[in-house]
C-alpha cells in the first residue's frame, strides 16, 4: 500500500520541482515571490491533480489480477509456508 500512495505523492511533486529546476536553470529566484504568482500554482497543482487521475485509471485498468482470477492466500501445507497466489 505505501508504494501506491509513495507513486501517488510523487506524481503530485513532479510539476513543482520540475518548475523549481526551470527556475534554477534561467538563474530566477526559486524563493522569490514574483516567480510563485497564484495563477503559476494554480496550473501547477491541476497538471499534478491530472497526472495523479490518470494514474489512478492506469493503476485500476492495467495492473492487478486478472479478471475472472481466484485468489488463493498465504497458507500453511505440510508445514510450510504458500503465499498467496491468484489463479
Amino acid at each position: 500500500m505505501i508504494r501506491q500512495v509513495f507513486t501517488e505523492i510523487m506524481l503530485f511533486v513532479v510539476p513543482f520541482a520540475l518548475y523549481v529546476v526551470f527556475l534554477w536553470a534561467t538563474k530566477a529566484g526559486v524563493f522569490h515571490p514574483d516567480s510563485w504568482p497564484a495563477s503559476r500554482i494554480a496550473t501547477l497543482t491541476i497538471v499534478a491533480l491530472a497526472l495523479m487521475a490518470v494514474s489512478f485509471f492506469y493503476f485500476a485498468e492495467y495492473t492487478g489480477a486478472p479478471p475472472g482470477s481466484t485468489y488463493v492466500p498465504a497458507h500453511m501445507e505440510n508445514g510450510k509456508f504458500v503465499p498467496a497466489t491468484t489463479k
